[in-house]
């Protein structure tokens, strides 16, 4: 793997990290991997383990949050079974999950973050530590990870243990960030989204079409986050200037998905993953 760029931990320690590239799955890798991974996630600057609203870029990400639960219901709903059985690994604070239980979904979720899933019990939700947890032979009709696979460490392991949980014409819906747009391009060693070391890997295209093509798996169709731009060029900013300059990260975001318009190369992508000839509705 060859040096790609050095960044650090904006967010707690200032620890610096390099990232490599992968050459045959194109794909990012950060090293040195912490063995202790959990102290990096200990602190209150952690948005998706809290319901925080303190500060103005806390109550952006609330506002966002609520928008984009609305569209992740809808795009589950387009794979619905008799079941509809959904999975949530990575559920933080439960928000996602309650709403999918009040639209008739059956929902399980997995959450190793202690605080965040006594969070998610104030709202109705039972979140498991780990995948470990769950009771042997259950399958799901739909698993989601949002913003998610990038933390996970033993990637392929992970992977085969995500496809084992899902029913024969079932659905994985993954979103991660791409390190080929726009905004990581301008930001470099800045953008918010490599958030190192708890983004393990940093994916483009490629590299999630490789991955789980290597676990017999097809991605059936690519769709765009377009409030991340935003939301991570404002992070971004902060990081690179040391104060937050709304009209810079505005307009990055709005270049940054100008020019996704034609490159497909959006800050951040939802992938919809099945195994080959299962079918699948195209939104």
């Amino acid at each position: 793997m060859k040096f790609y760029l050095e960044t650090k931990d904006h967010t707690l320690t200032g620890e610096s990290f390099k990232l490599l590239h992968d050459p045959v799955l194109d794909m990012l890798v950060t090293e040195p991997q912490p063995e202790n991974l959990e102290k990096y996630y200990e602190s209150e600057d952690y948005i998706s383990h809290t319901d925080s609203k303190k500060s103005l870029v806390d109550k952006i990400y609330q506002t966002v949050k609520g928008y984009n639960l609305k569209s992740k219901l809808s795009l589950i709903d387009c794979y619905v079974s008799v079941e509809k059985t959904l999975l949530d690994v990575g559920a933080g604070t439960g928000d996602f999950l309650a709403v999918a239980k009040k639209c008739g979904w059956e929902v399980t979720g997995v959450e190793p973050n202690e605080l965040a899933r006594l969070k998610a019990k104030e709202k109705g939700v039972e979140l498991l530590e780990d995948m470990n947890s769950l009771p042997a032979g259950q399958k799901f009709d739909v698993i989601t990870l949002w913003h998610v696979l990038e933390h996970l460490p033993n990637l392929d392991e992970q992977i085969s243990k995500l496809v084992g949980l899902l029913s024969d014409s079932g659905t994985l819906i993954v979103a991660v960030p791409n390190f080929k747009s726009y905004d990581a391009a301008y930001y470099k060693q800045f953008w918010a989204a490599f958030d190192v070391p708890r983004h393990l890997w940093h994916f483009s295209r490629n590299s999630v079409q490789r991955i789980f093509g290597n676990h017999g798996m097809k991605v059936v169709n690519i769709k765009p986050m377009m409030f991340d731009a935003f939301y991570v060029s404002l992070l971004s900013e902060k990081y690179k200037t040391g104060r937050q300059n709304f009209v810079k990260a505005l307009w990055s975001g709005f270049k940054s998905n100008l020019f996704a318009f034609k490159s497909k190369e959006y800050s951040s992508l939802i992938y919809i993953i099945k195994r080959p000839n299962t079918g699948f509705k195209r939104f």
